[in-house]
C-alpha cells in the first residue's frame, strides 16, 4: 500500500453463525470476541470486515494509481457493536478550489465504503467531496453508488468501472460548486425555501441560522446554503445546534451517515436546484 492502511480492532474480526431455536433464524457474533451481534435470517450470508474492506483498497490502489492515494486520509466509524461499520477516505492529491468574493476553500475527493455483518446494511461504496476550510463532507447522489445486498455479494467490477470516472466526476462537482459560488443570493428566499424543503418549521429556522453564520464567511451565494447543509451532516453539538438525541443505543454514526444521505436529496431537490437559477 502507498500509505499505513491499518484496519483498527473495532472493525478487524471474524464473523461465525450459530443455530436459534427458530428454524428460519441464525445469531451472527464476533469469532474473535464471542459477543452476539444480532439474529439474521438463516439465508443471510457475508464476508467480514477486513476482507470487504481489503478489496475495496485494492479496487481502488489498482483503478485510481499510487498517486492518487499518496497521503490518503482514513476515518473509521463503528456502530451495533461493530456489526455496523463505514470507512471514510479523503483523497488530497484529488482537489480542487472554491471561491467566492469574500472566501477561497479547497475541497477533494472521498470514497465511502459501508459494511455490514448483522443485516444493518448492504454493502455500499459512494462517492463525494470534502471542504478541508470546515472540515465539513457530503456525499454525491445516487448515481455515484454502488450497492448490493449480501445474498448477492458485492460488485468488484462495477465498483471499478465507477472508480474511473470518479475523478471526472469529481472535477464536474467541484465545478458545480464553484458556480453556486458566484450565484447570489438573497436572505428572503434562502428563508422561504428551507421552509419549503425541510417542512419542520425548527429545522429550517435553525437551517437558517447555520446559513446566515455561513454567509458571514463565504457571502450570500448558493455555495453557503450549501455549506450550512454539510455543517449538519458533518457536526451535532451546540456548534451547529442540532445535537442527536441519545437513544442510549451505539446508532450515532448511522445517524450522521444518515443525515448525509438527507443532505444529498436536499441538493437534488427542485427547491435548492431552482434557488438563483
Amino acid at each position: 500500500m502507498p500509505f499505513d492502511f491499518t484496519i483498527p480492532e473495532t472493525v478487524d474480526f471474524d464473523i461465525a453463525f450459530e443455530d436459534t431455536k427458530v428454524d428460519d433464524k441464525k445469531y451472527v457474533l464476533n469469532a474473535t470476541t464471542g459477543k452476539y451481534l444480532n439474529v439474521v435470517g438463516k439465508d443471510f450470508t457475508c464476508v467480514s470486515h477486513p476482507e470487504h474492506y481489503n478489496g475495496v483498497m485494492k479496487t481502488i490502489v489498482d483503478t485510481l494509481g499510487t498517486d492518487a492515494v499518496e497521503d490518503a486520509q482514513v476515518r473509521w466509524k463503528v456502530a451495533r457493536n461493530g456489526g455496523w461499520t463505514m470507512m471514510d477516505m479523503v483523497l488530497p492529491k484529488v482537489k480542487n478550489f472554491v471561491r467566492t468574493d469574500k472566501h477561497e476553500t479547497e475541497v477533494s475527493q472521498r470514497v465511502i465504503s459501508l459494511h455490514g455483518v448483522d443485516s444493518s446494511c448492504s454493502s455500499i461504496c459512494l462517492h463525494g467531496w470534502i471542504d478541508f476550510f470546515c472540515t465539513n463532507g457530503c456525499i454525491s447522489g445516487e448515481h455515484d453508488k454502488v450497492k448490493r445486498k449480501h445474498t448477492s455479494g458485492f460488485d468488484f467490477d462495477i465498483f471499478q468501472m465507477q472508480l474511473r470516472d470518479s475523478q471526472r466526476s469529481f472535477h464536474e462537482q467541484a465545478q458545480r460548486l464553484q458556480t453556486w459560488a458566484e450565484q447570489r443570493v438573497y436572505v428572503d428566499e434562502v428563508k422561504a425555501m428551507l421552509d419549503d424543503m425541510i417542512g419542520s418549521k425548527q429545522k429550517a429556522e435553525k437551517m437558517y441560522e447555520l446559513y446566515c453564520a455561513e454567509a458571514s464567511v463565504r457571502g450570500h451565494n448558493k455555495y453557503a446554503v450549501y455549506s450550512a447543509f454539510t455543517n449538519y451532516s458533518s457536526w451535532a453539538d451546540e456548534r451547529n445546534g442540532f445535537s442527536l438525541r441519545n437513544t442510549g443505543y451505539d446508532t450515532r454514526n448511522i445517524s450522521m451517515f444518515n443525515r448525509e444521505v438527507e443532505v444529498s436529496k436536499w441538493i437534488d431537490s427542485p427547491q435548492f436546484n431552482q434557488l438563483a437559477a
